[in-house]
């Protein structure tokens, strides 16, 4: 038996945005009382709520999120417990065995403070070194449930987009992967073409029966 985990924070009109970016409008645009139909309009940047960065976020000519194969929104998950960590340091990965194609998520606890404000002003930060480690061992996906793996100037955010390996950012409800050994995730974007998109983010976690 499957189970599926949803990872995903609710897009609603009241979404908290990083500090300087502008806030979404998602507004009902029809009514089914005088249109005889709802429908909905959205208005905003592409880095709000559980969202992907592609390359060309941080690097010059990079891929857009529309040029990412599908073959790379899918993978192994791993999890790291990063719980209680000021920083997302190397020693995190030291038992955990990474594969190419991997999908890591670490879990740190913030997305608990989401729609607060204490969520953008302070987070664990991804060190250097955790991010090269990821590229040497040919990891797909860094998934955090925190607004950014680090501040300006975006140093981890270079070295991770270069090297294309795609960043997923506030993420939720990770500690239901806890104890579980084996899980796939599926994290597939909107096929925009820019820099980033809003993701929706799935883990498959096989049961005991």
């Amino acid at each position: 038996m499957m189970k599926l985990i949803d990872l995903t924070h609710v897009f609603s009109a009241n979404m908290p945005v990083y500090p300087g970016d502008s806030s979404p409008e998602l507004k009902q645009t029809a009514f089914i009382a005088a249109q005889g139909y709802n429908s909905y309009g959205l208005r905003g940047g592409m880095h709000v709520g559980t969202h992907m960065d592609a390359p060309l976020h941080m690097i010059p000519d990079g891929a857009f999120m529309s040029d990412i194969p599908v073959t790379q929104f899918f993978g192994r998950g791993r999890l790291v417990d990063a719980r209680g960590r000021a920083a997302l340091t190397e020693d995190l990965l030291d038992n955990v065995a990474l594969e190419a194609g991997d999908v890591v998520l670490v879990l740190t606890g913030r997305h608990k403070l989401f729609r607060s404000p204490e969520y953008y002003e302070s987070f664990p930060q991804v060190t250097p070194s955790f991010a090269e480690r990821l590229v040497s061992a040919g990891v797909s996906i860094l998934g955090l449930d925190t607004p950014s793996p680090d501040s300006p100037p975006f140093s981890v955010h270079k070295i991770l987009l270069s090297n294309n390996v795609l960043i997923v950012e506030n993420l939720n409800d990770l500690e239901l992967l806890l104890g579980t050994p084996e899980f796939e995730v599926f994290a597939v974007p909107s096929k925009y073409q820019c820099e980033a998109a809003p993701v929706r983010v799935i883990a498959r976690v096989r049961e005991n029966t």
